[in-house]
C-alpha cells in the first residue's frame, strides 16, 4: 500500500476548486451511508439533499471528477465512492500522529472512524513524562522528546495538535521541521507555517458561540413576533369640535360640540 509521504492527492494539479474539495467529504459520508444499505443508484437530488447542497452545485462538483451521471439513471453510488476516495487520498495509507494527550487527544485517540477512511494513528505524544508508555486506544503514549524520530521512522505527513494554545506553536515549527506538511490544528490559538503546509483549524468554542449567535437572534424574533400578536389600541382620532372615539355604532365625538 502507498504511503502518505510519497503519494499526494491530485486534485490542486487538477484544478479543483477548494470550496469543491471542502464538500467532497460531505458527498462521501453520503454515498457510504447509501452504499452501506445497498443502494446501487441515487439522484443528484437525493445525494445533494443527503449532502446539504443544492442540486446544481453538486453537478458542478462532480464536473471537476469528470462524473456526469446518467439521465434518467442518476450516479453509481459504487463508483462515486470509489472515485472521491481516490481524490482525496483515501486509498491510501496516512499514517497520523496526535500531539498532547489530554481529553481530546484522547478521545480523538479512541475514534474508530480514521482507520475506515484511511487514517492510520501512527503514535500518541505528550509531553507529560508521566503519560509515557501509557495506553490509549492499544497505543503507547511517547515522549515529546521522540516526535522527530516518530515523524521520521513513520514517514508522518500530518500532525494533529491538541495541546494547550501556549505550546501548539512550538509543537507545530517542531513537525514541520521534521517533514510534517498537513496540520490539524485543535488548539485555540493561530498557528504560522511555512509556504507549503497546510493547516486546518477546528476550533469548538468559536463553533458555540456561532450558534449563541443564532440561538440569540431566533429568541429576539420570537420576542417580536409575540409583541408583534399583542393587540394595540386604537389610537383615538382627532375630529372638527371634539374627539372620536370608538363607539358600538363607530366613532362618536367623545365631546359633543357646543
Amino acid at each position: 500500500m502507498a504511503t502518505g509521504r510519497t503519494h499526494r492527492p491530485a486534485t490542486r494539479s487538477r484544478g479543483i476548486p477548494e470550496a469543491t474539495v471542502a464538500r467532497l467529504p460531505l458527498y462521501l459520508r453520503a454515498l457510504t451511508a447509501l452504499s452501506e444499505r445497498s443502494v446501487p443508484t441515487v439522484s443528484s437530488e437525493e445525494l445533494a439533499a443527503a449532502a446539504g447542497v443544492n442540486s446544481a452545485k453538486l453537478r458542478k462538483d462532480f464536473s471537476y471528477l469528470g462524473s456526469y451521471g446518467t439521465r434518467g439513471v442518476g450516479y453509481d453510488v459504487e463508483y462515486l465512492v470509489y472515485q472521491i476516495s481516490r481524490e482525496l487520498g483515501l486509498t491510501q495509507d496516512w499514517p497520523v500522529v496526535i500531539v498532547g494527550m489530554g481529553n481530546l487527544g484522547a478521545a480523538l485517540a479512541n475514534y474508530g472512524g480514521f482507520a475506515s477512511r484511511g487514517f492510520r494513528i501512527a503514535a500518541l505524544i505528550d509531553a507529560d513524562a508521566q503519560l509515557a508508555g501509557k495506553l490509549i486506544a492499544g497505543l503507547p503514549v511517547r515522549h515529546a522528546d521522540e516526535l522527530e524520530d516518530i515523524v521520521e521512522d513513520n514517514q508522518v505527513s500530518i500532525g494533529v495538535i491538541t495541546t494547550p494554545a501556549g505550546a501548539a506553536q512550538e509543537v507545530c515549527d517542531r513537525l514541520v521541521a521534521a517533514g510534517v506538511t498537513s496540520i490539524l490544528n485543535f488548539a485555540p490559538t493561530v498557528l504560522t507555517v511555512p509556504d507549503g503546509v497546510d493547516v486546518r483549524k477546528v476550533d469548538l468554542s468559536i463553533e458555540l458561540q456561532i450558534l449563541a449567535f443564532h440561538e440569540q437572534r431566533k429568541a429576539g424574533e420570537e420576542l417580536s413576533d409575540a409583541v408583534d400578536s399583542v393587540p394595540q389600541p386604537v389610537a383615538a382620532k382627532t375630529v372638527r369640535g371634539g374627539i372620536k372615539r370608538p363607539g358600538p355604532d363607530g366613532d362618536v365625538p367623545a365631546v359633543m360640540p357646543a
